[in-house]
């Protein structure tokens, strides 16, 4: 590496901790279920039955599902953003 690019580097972190200084933390919480169950089934008349009782879509290729149905992406909404006053 240059020297050249070490002062090109080392401009632009400076320029990027001044425009975040003094900004809030974002935190993102991770959603952790209460409880993980692993269930098998035979065959696809079964896989269409568990589907139907547990009224969500399963296919051969679904990983995972809550229960009560919820999409595994998060919900689109606005950010809420805090202040921390002193």
């Amino acid at each position: 590496m240059e020297i050249e690019d070490i002062k090109l580097e080392n401009n632009t972190k400076k320029i990027q901790e001044q425009e975040w200084f003094d900004m809030p933390e974002f935190v993102q919480e991770k959603l952790e279920p209460y409880a993980k169950i692993i269930i098998r089934v035979d065959n696809k008349d079964d896989l269409e039955d568990l589907a139907k009782r547990l009224n969500q879509p399963l296919t051969q290729k679904t990983k995972s599902a809550w229960h009560p149905y919820r999409s595994h992406f998060r919900e689109t909404r606005q950010p809420e953003w805090t202040t921390h006053e002193e």
